[in-house]
């Protein structure tokens, strides 16, 4: 899916009245077979994008959960040519939810930027997303990106002037993912009372979706988002899930329905 596909496709869900739901999972959590079932569900389930972390030994903007996960995937071998051969899979047999690369920059420079962009199109990825790389300083990962229609998504944070905001937003496709916190990531009791007015202020610079992810872990807190965003962003909460072994039984694919069905509304 192009850039614009992708774009055109969120835009027309918004329109019809229902909010994003977007998944972070992370690739070999607790294994590859774990993954691709993951997926799979989400897919079924009407999730209407999918994180694909690739597990990295420095994740400067992951916080204990998701760390904890990358580094048990490490343990395990898991690599990132294992990303792209499970997209490859799912888009064969039918999968079409859109999948965002997650990746920190040094496993892309270590393969190669070209070769990087060129494996995700193939793949069947919809985009990338790069925590530790300014927009200012990935100009040739986003020309690549540009040629090969994928997505580049940035992140926006709350300490982001609004000069910078519209630089970002600039060199932004697919949607914009709005940091709802200082710092890294993890499950937050509480909602920093500032993120309406954030999100209120980027909406007024893009017409592109404006998620907001870091520390959604609730259904109260995704109904309180959505009443000024278009929709959430979930990974530390669905990472512990996994890992206290919610998906036992079929207890993970209720969790995600309770989940997808409340983001939709």
């Amino acid at each position: 899916m192009s850039a614009k596909s992708l774009e055109s496709k969120l835009k027309s869900k918004l329109k019809s009245g229902r909010k994003l739901f977007c998944a972070f999972v992370t690739l070999g959590y607790k294994s590859l077979g774990q993954t691709h079932s993951l997926i799979r569900l989400l897919d079924r389930l009407g999730t209407d994008i999918v994180e694909l972390g690739i597990p990295f030994s420095d994740p400067l903007a992951d916080g204990p959960v998701i760390q904890e996960a990358s580094e048990y995937a490490l343990r395990k071998g898991v690599h990132p040519q294992q990303a792209f051969d499970l997209v490859k899979q799912l888009r064969m047999e039918g999968v079409t939810v859109p999948i965002i690369f997650f990746s920190y920059f040094n496993p892309i420079i270590h393969r190669g930027i070209s070769r990087t962009v060129k494996d995700l199109k193939q793949a069947g990825f919809d985009g990338v997303l790069c925590p530790d790389l300014p927009p200012d300083e990935h100009e040739n990962l986003s020309k690549e990106l540009l040629r090969s229609g994928l997505c580049q998504i940035n992140l926006i944070a709350p300490t982001t002037s609004k000069t910078r905001m519209k630089k970002i937003i600039a060199k932004s496709h697919g949607f914009i993912y709005y940091v709802s916190r200082r710092g890294v990531t993890g499950v937050q009791k509480k909602l920093d009372e500032e993120i309406r007015a954030k999100v209120e202020e980027i909406k007024g610079l893009t017409k592109l979706p404006v998620l907001v992810g870091f520390g959604v872990s609730s259904e109260d807190q995704i109904r309180e988002i959505n009443r000024y965003a278009d929709g959430v962003i979930m990974g530390s909460s669905l990472i512990s899930a996994i890992k206290s072994g919610s998906g036992r039984n079929g207890s993970l694919e209720r969790l995600l329905s309770r989940l997808v069905k409340t983001c939709h509304g």
